[in-house]
């Protein structure tokens, strides 16, 4: 019998079989023995001991009951993993436990005080537990209004009143701070060295060094500081957040990646810094592109243009506007995402007059980023269109340039191995799958070198594709061969 804490809420007279769950549970594939199975496991990893699911328990969900939590989020992320999309509690038909702001991972309190304790208390959670997509018993993804509609939140003035008493925070102008001037350009300039290490080896290398910075940051933020350091400490702590939200990204940790950004975003709007902000919007967007939730990709892009409007410089616009245009393809709207390629190319002729340095963060974003930001819209565009060759006719060009552009580049090997993958892609549609194995191979070389499961699993899926539509050519049957030598098994998450 399974142990107590399984239980469904609901009397017998009141169930119906549960038509969302079933769907999703037949798609999946697996037996109820299986989803049981590993039920159990992601229980016991979230220290839920009490757990003991079993055919009979998976069987009375399907007919119609509702499982207590951690269950219904425990569904939810093993459907996600399973599909590479976000599947909701709701999406399963089944009903949440209304949870507090702090256990919900987005709704979160805009204050400093309370930014610093979640950082410091996730970034030690991570560094002890590192369980692979779940830390602590509370997290999993979001996504639609639940997601988008806290974050607007980052545009509202924090609420001040004069007549009462300010607690004390870390951006105390009265007392003297121990962190001397060189200390903190030390610290700054560490950050920056992260950033370099992660674009060069990917984000498994790394990793928990980046977090056990942000968390030796969040000490500093706790104790006084004058306001003006306190600002450039929350500064450093939104980028370090920020890069270790994009390196579990990488890795294959979504929701990990997903609390990092949410809590990057209060750190920059602590520092006072929009253009950081924007940035760190922009890539949840891109996070919710790869799990398949591009209008909330497109809503948070929206949000981001809007906040950094009148502060950002003309790369990092230009850099929203490809990314906005990344959501449209993906939203199957062309001549939306023609506009918005068209108004990152112009934005960007603009990046030369632009007099004032770039922040290092966006530094990225050159013009071999600006060519694979497009064709990679114009190869999503392809996709969605029933595979258009006309779309991946337009992408080509642009790939072929950022290839080009990124073979001459030894600092962002990532980002070359993503377009080398891009450019095989842009070949199978085309139906030339002997040009596409010879990019997935030199993609191949290329990652051996980095820790991104994000790049081995999308040289994994081309190659795949590359089988199930040219399996009978031999070059392909080489290519699927050397897969299996080269990346054998996805990388461990650090």
């Amino acid at each position: 019998m399974p142990v107590g804490g399984n239980g469904g809420s609901g009397t017998n007279a009141d169930k119906r079989p549960n038509d969302l769950l079933g769907s999703w549970f037949v798609r999946s594939g697996w037996s109820k023995g299986e989803l049981a199975r590993q039920v159990n496991r992601r229980a016991r990893q979230l220290g839920a001991n009490h757990i003991s699911t079993d055919t009979s328990r998976v069987r009375r969900w399907l007919d119609g009951e509702n499982p207590r939590e951690p269950i219904p989020r425990i569904l939810s992320e093993l459907f996600s993993e399973r599909f590479g999309c976000v599947v909701s509690i709701e999406d399963l038909g089944l009903r949440a436990v209304r949870q507090s702001p702090s256990a919900s991972g987005v709704d979160l309190p805009w204050t400093g005080p309370q930014a610093v304790a979640l950082l410091s208390e996730f970034s030690r959670s991570d560094l002890m537990l590192a369980r692979r997509g779940f830390l602590g018993t509370s997290l999993a993804l979001a996504a639609g209004p639940s997601l988008v509609e806290p974050l607007q939140r980052w545009l509202v003035p924090a609420p001040s009143s004069p007549s009462q008493p300010e607690p004390e925070t870390a951006l105390d102008s009265r007392r003297p701070g121990r962190l001397s001037k060189p200390e903190l350009e030390l610290l700054e300039s560490t950050t920056r060295m992260f950033r370099q290490w992660d674009a060069q080896c990917g984000g498994g290398l790394r990793r928990k060094a980046v977090v056990g910075q942000l968390h030796e940051v969040t000490d500093l933020l706790q104790e006084p500081q004058p306001e003006a350091t306190g600002r450039r400490l929350f500064k450093v702590a939104a980028e370090l957040a920020e890069l270790a939200g994009w390196m579990s990204y990488d890795v294959g940790l979504q929701p990990t990646a997903q609390k990092y950004f949410v809590l990057a975003l209060h750190a920059a709007k602590e520092a006072g810094d929009k253009p950081l902000g924007s940035y760190i919007l922009s890539n949840m967007s891109r996070q919710m592109i790869h799990l398949g939730r591009p209008d909330d990709a497109l809503e948070l892009i929206h949000l981001a243009q809007y906040g950094s409007r009148d502060c950002a410089g003309p790369r990092t616009q230009a850099m929203l506007y490809a990314m906005e245009a990344r959501a449209y393809a993906n939203m199957g709207q062309p001549g939306k995402c023609k506009r918005a390629v068209r108004m990152a190319e112009d934005t960007f002729a603009d990046v030369h007059e632009w007099d004032e340095p770039d922040p290092d963060w966006i530094r990225f974003f050159s013009e071999a980023e600006l060519f694979a930001e497009n064709s990679h819209s114009y190869r999503d565009l392809a996709y969605v269109a029933g595979r258009s060759p006309a779309y991946a006719s337009l992408a080509q060009p642009l790939m072929e340039r950022a290839v080009e552009l990124f073979a001459e580049d030894r600092e962002h090997q990532r980002s070359y191995a993503l377009n080398l993958i891009g450019l095989a892609t842009v070949h199978l549609l085309r139906r030339e799958p002997e040009q596409s194995t010879r990019f997935a191979c030199d993609a191949m070389r290329v990652a051996k070198k980095v820790r991104s499961e994000r790049v081995n699993t999308r040289i994994r899926k081309t190659v795949d594709t590359a089988v199930r539509d040219f399996g009978d050519l031999a070059a392909v049957a080489d290519l699927s061969e050397q897969l299996a030598v080269d990346l054998p098994e996805a990388a461990e998450a650090v």
